[in-house]
């Protein structure tokens, strides 16, 4: 197995909710670990915590408990930590400055951690990274503004932007949910040549359990902040053990099935102030059993690779 780059152990976060409410337990005992050169899925619904994950990786969040470990050891200074972890966010315009130009976005990292010597080297490292993510011809790209630009442009924009610092992990926050479902391919064939060319740990973040499915090695799945399942794709795809993951994989459009899904509504998602005790999933569980509403179910390790929390992982969920 290759090297492990990025690594959060029992990262738990908590937000004061509005006018004194308690808390939002938004994130509960999440360990996540990324190695160079994989591509690592997060996947779950809107709201579950993915991105706040990704902002406690990323050290934009201070975790309420838990640890994030560069290479194996704990975060020192917090300049070069963010030069060796990029996160790339979910919408390409908002996170672009839209009154500078293309050059400015991509040379601005590069100068602030010393990788430019002269204009002329700031050029050249900028038309280096437009080529990097397929902008070309570089001169038409490098002197645009945000807006002239089309949302998968912006969005190789923002990718050049995070590759510019030369970066050891990448953690791509729903980085083709704002795009045309024609261009998306496109951005995750980029991220997935990144990953192996350069040797990135990328951590994709999404709620689209079919792209992860074929665009990463792994697929971890959430809900209501806490891991549930993980393993690697193909297998956790094939024989899901926890229901949630079934129903996420029932959601998703497959050409190859052949028997209609259940279109049965299971509920809406917890409140994240006040979760159900227990399995955070049974009160929507379509199998659900007594003992999942009073007590959290613990690990089990299914071999391969592959673990879950389910009081009923000893057989495939049907």
């Amino acid at each position: 197995m290759s090297a492990v780059v990025l690594e959060g152990r029992n990262l738990t976060k908590h937000f004061k909710a509005a006018r004194g409410r308690g808390s939002v337990r938004a994130v509960e005992d999440v360990s996540l670990t990324l190695r160079a050169g994989s591509v690592t899925a997060l996947v779950g619904e809107s709201g579950c915590g993915k991105s706040t994950v990704a902002r406690l990786l990323a050290q934009v969040y201070p975790p309420t408990s838990g640890e994030v470990l560069l290479r194996g050891e704990k975060v020192k200074g917090f300049r070069e930590y963010r030069r060796q972890v990029q996160l790339i966010f979910q919408d390409p315009f908002a996170s672009l400055n839209p009154f500078h130009r293309v050059r400015y976005h991509l040379a601005r990292p590069m100068r602030v951690h010393g990788h430019v010597r002269s204009d002329a080297h700031e050029r050249e490292l900028v038309a280096e990274l437009l080529e990097r993510v397929s902008l070309t011809p570089v001169e038409q790209f490098m002197d645009k503004l945000p807006h002239e630009l089309s949302g998968g442009q912006r969005q190789r924009v923002a990718i050049a932007r995070a590759l510019a610092v030369r970066p050891v992990a990448l953690i791509a926050d729903e980085p083709v949910s704002m795009l045309d479902v024609s261009i998306r391919l496109g951005v995750l064939r980029l991220l997935e040549e990144l990953a192996d060319d350069s040797g990135l740990a990328l951590l994709y973040i999404t709620h689209d359990i079919a792209s992860a499915r074929y665009f990463a090695e792994d697929i971890t799945v959430m809900y209501a902040g806490r891991l549930i399942e993980s393993g690697p794709a193909e297998a956790l795809t094939q024989a899901a053990r926890h229901p949630y993951t079934r129903l996420l994989l029932d959601s998703a459009p497959d050409p190859d099935r052949v028997t209609r899904p259940d279109r049965t509504r299971h509920g809406e998602p917890p409140s994240l102030v006040s979760p159900p005790s227990g399995c955070r999933f049974h009160p929507r569980c379509p199998v659900a059993l007594p003992v999942c509403s009073s007590e959290v179910p613990g690990r089990t390790d299914l071999g391969d690779g592959r673990w879950t929390h389910c009081w009923q992982a000893d057989g495939a969920v049907g």
